[in-house]
């Protein structure tokens, strides 16, 4: 069974979001626009179709107006352990880029580190790691 994708309806910035992901995380980043897929029901280049494949996978599109976007009340979307700590530092620290540190990727109490941060297209983000024995 595939894990679940992340979907994103975003508003009109579909296209700067997620080539903003694919600079944090790397991957492939593939984009298909309104026109490429026959819609009318928006602007010809805005993004019908787009997904990021990578070690951090994500989808998305722009929404057509009037349509609801991107709003996270209690999601936090989690890379707890997803990578060496090195990486999660600097994957943390690209996301604060134009966002807001909620709390900042520190060594806890636990032997783990983690932190959360609000990127600058609204999605928020836990990342941390337990520290090697």
């Amino acid at each position: 069974m595939a894990a679940p994708l992340d979907y994103i309806s975003f508003p009109g910035t579909a296209r700067e979001a997620l080539g903003f992901y694919a600079d944090v995380f790397g991957g492939e980043l593939s984009l298909n626009s309104y026109e490429d897929h026959g819609r009318t029901d928006g602007p010809s280049d805005a993004v019908a179709h787009g997904v990021l494949d990578g070690v951090v996978s994500l989808a998305g599109s722009d929404t057509p107006e009037g349509e609801p976007s991107v709003r996270c009340e209690g999601l936090v979307l989690s890379l707890l352990g997803t990578a060496e700590p090195s990486v999660l530092l600097g994957w943390f620290d690209k996301l604060c880029v134009g966002g807001t540190a909620i709390d900042p990727l520190v060594q806890r109490p636990w032997d783990g580190a983690d932190g959360q941060v609000t990127d600058r297209h609204g999605l928020r983000w836990l990342i941390g790691y337990e520290s090697k024995a």
